[in-house]
C-alpha cells in the first residue's frame, strides 16, 4: 500500500510539473480570462465590424471564380493584391492543401492579413485595438450562397504561443518543407520580427525580385536520405501556374514588411496584455515591481519601433516590386515638407527615417492609457537630440528630428 502511494504522489507530482507554468512564466497566458476576456469582449476589428453587412449579402463581392471573389474581397478589405505572398510549407490548418504546386497566398495591411489556397477556404486576422488577432475561416460561396464566417477557435493553438508572446498574434515561421509535407527542419523558432538575420527567414516561402539576395532559405524544399539532409532549390511558378493567383510575384519586400509588422504586432499585443494584468492586479495602486515592468514592456516596444536591432539589407540593397511600392505609399501621412515614416532606404535598411508606421495603428492607440503614456514618453527621450541616449546611438541626430517631426506633424496624440 506504501508503494501504491508513493506511486500516485510520483504521478501527481509529474502531472503538476507538466501543466504548471514555468517559475518565469508569464501571468498573462490565461487571455481567455478576466480582465481580457478575450472571447466575451465586443469585437472592435475591422473584419468583424463588417461582417454582419457581408454575410448579409450588402456589401457585394464578385462570385464568378475563386480568384474573383478573392480580388473583391481584398479590394473591399482595403488589401492591395501587390502584397501578395506565397508559401508552400504546411503551416496552416488546411495544410493538406498546401504543397510546392498548390502554394498558399497571404495579402495583407495595417490591420488585416487574408490567407488564399486554391480550393481551400478563406481565412482571416483582424486586429482588435485591444485583444490583438481575431481569427476567421470561411468557405468560399458559390453563387447565390452567402457568406459564413466562423471564428477559428484552433488558430490559437498557435496563435497565442511562444511566438507571439502567448497572446494572440501573428505567426511568420521559416522551416524546410518536405517533398510529401511535413517539416524536415525549423529556423527561428520562438522568435518574430525584423531583428532576425536574413539567412534564417523564408524557409518555406517562394521568393521573387532578389538579384542580389542569395543568403536566404526561400525557394528550398529538402529531401531525408540516410540522416542527411539535402535543399532542392524550387522556382517560383515552374510548378503552379501564376494565372490562378492575383499577381505573378511572392516580391521579397512585401515579405520584409511582413515580417516587421508581425514583431511590432506581437510586441505591442503583449504590453496591452500585460498592462491589464497589472493594472488589474494592483487595483490602481501600482508597485515598485509593477512599474518596472511596464517600463521595461514600453521599452521593449519603442526599441522594436525605432528599428535598434534591424538585421542589414544584403549587398546592393532590395529593390521591391514598382506596384507593391506604389500601393503601399497611398497610405503614407506626410510632414508639410514632404517626408513620412514610410519613406524606403532599402540599401542598408528598410526605411529612410527609422520610426515604425505602425505606431499609427489601431493596436498602439488601443493600449491601456498607462502603457501608450509610458511608448510615448520614451519615445521622446529616445528621440531627444539635446539629451543623447546612448540605446539609441545608431541613430544620427538629424534622423532623430525627422522623425519626430513627422510624429508631431501626423501623430494626432503625439
Amino acid at each position: 500500500m506504501r508503494h501504491l502511494r508513493i506511486l500516485i504522489f510520483l504521478v501527481l507530482a509529474q502531472a503538476w510539473t507538466l501543466s504548471a507554468p514555468a517559475a518565469d512564466a508569464p501571468t498573462y497566458q490565461d487571455f481567455d480570462k478576466p480582465p481580457h476576456n478575450y472571447w466575451q469582449r465586443p469585437l472592435k476589428d475591422p473584419f468583424s465590424l463588417l461582417k454582419p453587412a457581408m454575410e448579409s449579402g450588402q456589401i457585394p463581392l464578385d462570385r464568378t471564380s475563386e480568384k474573383a471573389f478573392l480580388v473583391s474581397l481584398l479590394k473591399k478589405l482595403g488589401i492591395a493584391p501587390t502584397s501578395q505572398m506565397l508559401l508552400f510549407s504546411t503551416t496552416s490548418l488546411q495544410l493538406s492543401l498546401i504543397k510546392p504546386e498548390n502554394p498558399r497566398a497571404l495579402f495583407f495591411n495595417e490591420h488585416l492579413y487574408v490567407g488564399y489556397i486554391p480550393r481551400g477556404r478563406i481565412e482571416i486576422v483582424s486586429l482588435d485595438p485591444e485583444l490583438g488577432g481575431i481569427f476567421y475561416i470561411f468557405d468560399i460561396p458559390r453563387p447565390g450562397e452567402p457568406i459564413r464566417a466562423e471564428r477559428a477557435t484552433r488558430c490559437m493553438n498557435c496563435h497565442a504561443g511562444e511566438d507571439s508572446g502567448y497572446v494572440p498574434g501573428l505567426l511568420v515561421k521559416s522551416v524546410l518543407p518536405g517533398q510529401r509535407g511535413g517539416s524536415l527542419n525549423a529556423f527561428r523558432t520562438g522568435e518574430t520580427g525584423h531583428q532576425i538575420p536574413l539567412e534564417k527567414r523564408f524557409g518555406g516561402w517562394y521568393l521573387t525580385g532578389l538579384p542580389n539576395f542569395t543568403s536566404h532559405l526561400g525557394n528550398f524544399i529538402g529531401q531525408s536520405s540516410a540522416g542527411i539532409i539535402t535543399k532542392i532549390p524550387v522556382t517560383p511558378g515552374e510548378r503552379f501556374d501564376w494565372a490562378r493567383y492575383p499577381v505573378a510575384t511572392s516580391d521579397v519586400l512585401p515579405q520584409l514588411l511582413h515580417e516587421h509588422q508581425a514583431g511590432f504586432v506581437n510586441r505591442v499585443v503583449e504590453a496591452g496584455y500585460r498592462a491589464r494584468t497589472v493594472l488589474a492586479a494592483s487595483k490602481g495602486k501600482l508597485a515598485l515591481a509593477q512599474v518596472k515592468e511596464l517600463d521595461e514592456q514600453a521599452n521593449k516596444v519603442v526599441r522594436y519601433a525605432l528599428f535598434a536591432d534591424e538585421a542589414p539589407l544584403p549587398r546592393g540593397g532590395v529593390a521591391g516590386d514598382a506596384a507593391f511600392k506604389a500601393d503601399f505609399l497611398k497610405s503614407r501621412r506626410a510632414t508639410p515638407g514632404g517626408i513620412s515614416l514610410k519613406d524606403f532606404d532599402l540599401q542598408t535598411r528598410i526605411f529612410k527615417h527609422r520610426c515604425s508606421y505602425m505606431i499609427y495603428s489601431s493596436i498602439v492607440q488601443g493600449l491601456p492609457a498607462e502603457m501608450k503614456q509610458r511608448v510615448y514618453q520614451r519615445l521622446r527621450a529616445a528621440l531627444d537630440p539635446q539629451r543623447p541616449d546612448k540605446e539609441y546611438a545608431y541613430l544620427p541626430a538629424a534622423e532623430k528630428q525627422a522623425i519626430h517631426g513627422i510624429l508631431k506633424a501626423t501623430l494626432k496624440d503625439w
